[in-house]
């Protein structure tokens, strides 16, 4: 995986409106174009997950952190955690099909990917969306009362949530939070992809205000500033002012 700074800023430019799914798979693209478009969107999002992991890393090294505030006593919270802290190892699988048996039901079904979540964005109901997003993944259904997937009970629904966390636990990353006033614990969702495009966005602001700069004090092309290294023109800008 090689990303160049022209190609990143030209990701972050033709990302802007997207969709964030969609905006997530242009990354992807383009730091591995070897591997083609569909393959992202068909991947597991902790799959996918794990890949925009390694793209961070590599782009902002392995340390996240941030600011948050305790849910008890509302004090504000430092967050400091590396990459390697919430990188999960999904459990093997032998085939894409997995199955849960609950009662007498049995279901046979895939992990959701981010075709999936384009296809049910559309939804104006988080549960909508959600259900929408559980019966693509389901692909039989076996249940003495000749349930269809439209039908399962909310005790077989709520196991294969359970089992598709378990399965792909990338996707679904839990920090482990002490609040050191009030000693609350408690556990908070954490999403590489808003972290990571916030973090592009904030590097290409700084970017091409250091490619306006050195232009106009030398007259470089935007090619051959953005071809120099991050260490050079960063020297070439404190010249500069």
């Amino acid at each position: 995986m090689d990303i160049s700074a022209a190609e990143l800023l030209q990701a972050w430019e033709d990302g802007a409106s997207l969709h964030p799914v969609r905006k997530a798979l242009l990354l992807l693209n383009t730091a591995w174009p070897e591997i083609a478009l569909t393959t992202f969107g068909e991947t597991s999002i902790g799959e996918r997950d794990a890949y925009l992991l390694t793209l961070r890393q590599a782009l902002f090294g392995p340390t996240f952190t941030g600011v948050g505030s305790c849910p008890a006593c509302g004090e504000p919270i430092e967050l400091s955690f590396r990459v390697e802290d919430i990188r999960a190892l999904p459990p093997p699988h032998e085939s894409d099909a997995l199955e849960i048996a609950l009662d007498s039901c049995r279901v046979w079904f895939r992990l959701p990917n981010s075709l999936d979540l384009l296809a049910v964005a559309s939804h104006r109901s988080v549960d909508d969306a959600r259900r929408a997003l559980l019966l693509r993944c389901v692909l039989d259904v076996e249940s003495e009362e000749g349930r269809g997937a439209h039908e399962l009970p909310e005790p077989v629904e709520r196991a294969l949530v359970e089992q598709m966390e378990r399965a792909d636990p990338q996707a679904n990353v839990q920090l482990a939070l002490d609040c050191p006033g009030c000693g609350h614990h408690w556990l908070q969702s954490f999403d590489v992809f808003p972290y990571l495009w916030q973090e592009i966005d904030d590097w290409a602001m700084r970017t091409l205000n250091e490619v306006h700069l050195l232009a106009s004090a030398y007259g470089w092309s935007e090619r051959a500033i953005l071809d120099m290294t991050a260490r050079r023109r960063g020297l070439y800008r404190e010249m500069v002012i």
